[in-house]
């Protein structure tokens, strides 16, 4: 039973790789930082094994084997963008925010580089974070009226060309929009419009935005501008039956299915968002500038108080 001076059992999930040694070095760090203080480390199985020639894993909980979703309190990410994208995929469903540190390039996704590892998981220990709800799409694919798939995205959704170019007929809301070739199609949320969407020519939308895009890869065709939709929309990418090879779908560059000729792709707003756990209250545009290297000392120092 628990008393006033006691405090339950705290349960922190660690997500790192064994890809590089800053991954591991930070993940041994983390791991000492959180046993220190009376936390339980949680690895997922695989990493877990993976982790197994570095640390002792006797000491570090598993993932669904003792410990569950709803018993975690946070995730520290320690990686690029792809590894926050893992951690979401395995905390789907679950109230656990995420906290990443980038160990990658742009890292976009993470709250913090890997130089502040030791304040991050002392701010983490200290429950110093906001949360910070992120939407996500709902993805299905079908085929003369059978599924193919169902799946989600947290960046987006993208129906790509195997070989040759795509024809392809775009639609909101159950109406067609336009058909053209391309390389592709890409579908994405706020968040996900400084990733694939940002590379194919998309705009940068603001997080805190509820929206969904749709942008075109190199399309062939006077119409080819990026489309931006409120959120009670369905956007729909069907490859036309005239199509001499097929298509993939990728969500979040994670989750692959073939798309024969015909096969149409729905995407809409999924009831289940992401949790990003936020240790910063700078805005937006101070990371958009800071992540992408932004030219920007020329005007934000021009005796206004650096700002426009």
């Amino acid at each position: 039973m628990t008393t006033v001076h006691e405090e339950a059992a705290r349960r922190i999930l660690i997500v790192s790789h064994t890809h590089r040694d800053e991954a591991i070095a930070a993940t041994i760090e983390a791991v000492a930082a959180l046993q220190v203080a009376g936390v339980t480390p949680v690895f997922h199985a695989e990493d877990r094994a993976e982790f197994a020639p570095h640390l002792d894993v006797s000491r570090v909980a598993t993932l669904d084997d003792g410990v569950m979703r709803d018993e975690l309190e946070v995730a520290i990410v320690l990686g690029g963008d792809g590894t926050i994208l893992r951690a979401a995929e395995l905390l789907r469903g679950s109230e656990c925010p995420i906290v990443g540190v980038n160990l990658g390039h742009v890292g976009f996704l993470a709250e913090m580089e890997s130089y502040d590892l030791a304040s991050t998981i002392d701010r983490v220990l200290k429950r110093d974070y906001t949360v910070e709800e992120r939407l996500t799409l709902e993805v299905s694919a079908s085929l003369d009226g059978e599924s193919i798939a169902e799946t989600w995205a947290l960046n987006e959704a993208s129906v790509e060309k195997r070989r040759r170019m795509l024809e392809v007929e775009i639609g909101v809301d159950g109406l067609p929009v336009s058909s053209f070739a391309c390389d592709g199609m890409v579908v994405a949320t706020p968040t996900g419009s400084t990733a694939y969407a940002f590379s194919a020519g998309g705009p940068i939308v603001w997080p805190g935005v509820q929206a969904m895009l749709m942008v075109p890869i190199a399309a062939h065709a006077l119409f080819d501008r990026p489309l931006v939709t409120g959120t009670d929309s369905v956007l729909s990418v069907r490859i036309l039956p005239e199509n001499v090879g097929p298509g993939v779908l990728w969500c979040d560059g994670r989750r692959r299915t073939e798309l024969p000729a015909g096969a149409v792709v729905r995407v809409r707003q999924s009831p289940l968002s992401v949790r990003l756990a936020r240790l910063s209250t700078a805005p937006f545009s101070d990371r958009l500038v800071k992540k992408f290297h932004l030219p920007v000392s020329g005007w934000r120092g021009n005796g206004r108080g650096g700002r426009a």
